[in-house]
């Protein structure tokens, strides 16, 4: 019996020291899965530029359902690069250099001349409408135009002219004229766009004006129709531009409605280059339609341009008008 009870023992405590190291190799086995093969010292370590993204971030809790509004800061350190040294060489090379060009254009080509003089008769370019239309454009533009280039250029010209007190006060009031002139320059845009659509579609009378320089160079006169080629490029940089502007802008005057800071300051890039071309493109148009061709000025001043003026530079258009019966009148005789 005792031998009996020895063996029992004995097969007692083999089955339980069996079942324990079962369970220990049970425990251990997710444990084991879980180390990698080789182990890397640096994996867990917070990289530089991991330390550069969450520096000057500054975050907080709303009680309104746009929780992206409790971002208050965060890094934006290529943004802001962007904003201050990029951007100011991009709007300066731009900027003067077309100012560049058309001071060298008028110095060796000149004012664009009437070859045949004035003939004394005028005929209708654009009516007292389009004429309202392209001024309320055109003024609103000039004003965003100063106020929004104050943004980038503002700090490092002006304040050293006249101060950071009068810099502060200029810039408040040209913040303000950037936000509420941008409305009637909208609607100016979108008008600009339904009135001359149909005649600013290209056509191949566009392509033998550019080959032949649109009548800049020398003294020829490709033949146009109430728009040629030059003028259906700013039609359609005021039209495209000018949309793209103020899609952007909006999104910077009424932010988090539809982006968080991510998508505002991807806007304000855009909105940023976006105008610097366009005032760019707004002085070249300047130009010619003042100082550098004879008569152009009067088809948005008075709204009737001299027929030789027309014939010279929209021989194809005043075709059509004589067609339609549209008979030309003598010119008004200047205030003595």
């Amino acid at each position: 019996m005792a031998s009996l009870g020895r063996l029992f023992r004995l097969a007692l405590g083999a089955t339980l020291g069996t079942w324990a190291l079962l369970l220990l190799v049970a425990l251990a086995a997710p444990v084991q899965a879980q180390q990698p093969s080789s182990v890397n010292p640096t994996a867990s370590s917070v990289k530089e530029q991991q330390l550069l993204q969450e520096l000057n971030r500054i975050q907080g809790r709303v009680s309104i359902p746009d929780k992206r509004s409790g971002m208050l800061e965060q890094p934006g350190r290529d943004w802001r690069n962007f904003h201050e040294v990029t951007l100011r060489w991009i709007g300066g090379i731009v900027i003067l250099g077309m100012l560049a060009v058309l001071v060298i254009f008028y110095l060796t080509r000149g004012q664009v001349r009437l070859e045949s003089g004035r003939s004394g008769r005028t005929v209708v370019r654009f009516n007292a409408f389009e004429r309202l239309v392209h001024w309320m454009t055109a003024t609103c533009f000039i004003v965003l135009a100063i106020s929004g280039l104050n943004i980038t250029f503002g700090r490092p010209l002006l304040i050293p002219l006249i101060g950071l007190e009068a810099f502060s006060d200029w810039s408040q009031w040209a913040k303000y004229g950037h936000n509420y002139l941008s409305f009637p320059f909208t609607i100016g845009v979108i008008l600009i766009f339904l009135m001359w659509i149909a005649g600013n579609i290209p056509d191949k009378t566009d392509v033998e004006w550019i080959k032949r320089g649109g009548g800049l160079l020398g003294h020829d006169h490709p033949p146009a129709k109430h728009f040629n080629a030059g003028q259906k490029m700013i039609y359609w940089i005021v039209v495209l531009g000018g949309g793209a502007v103020a899609i952007t802008g909006y999104l910077l005057m009424f932010p988090f409605y539809t982006a968080g800071i991510e998508g505002m300051q991807v806007a304000q890039v855009v909105h940023s280059i976006v105008a610097v071309l366009f005032v760019a493109a707004m002085l070249a148009h300047i130009y010619i339609g003042s100082i550098g061709m004879e008569g152009a000025f009067e088809a948005m001043g008075t709204g009737n341009v001299d027929v030789n003026w027309a014939k010279e530079h929209h021989s194809l258009w005043l075709e059509q008008q004589k067609a339609a019966g549209t008979d030309a009148r003598p010119a008004a005789a200047p205030a003595e």
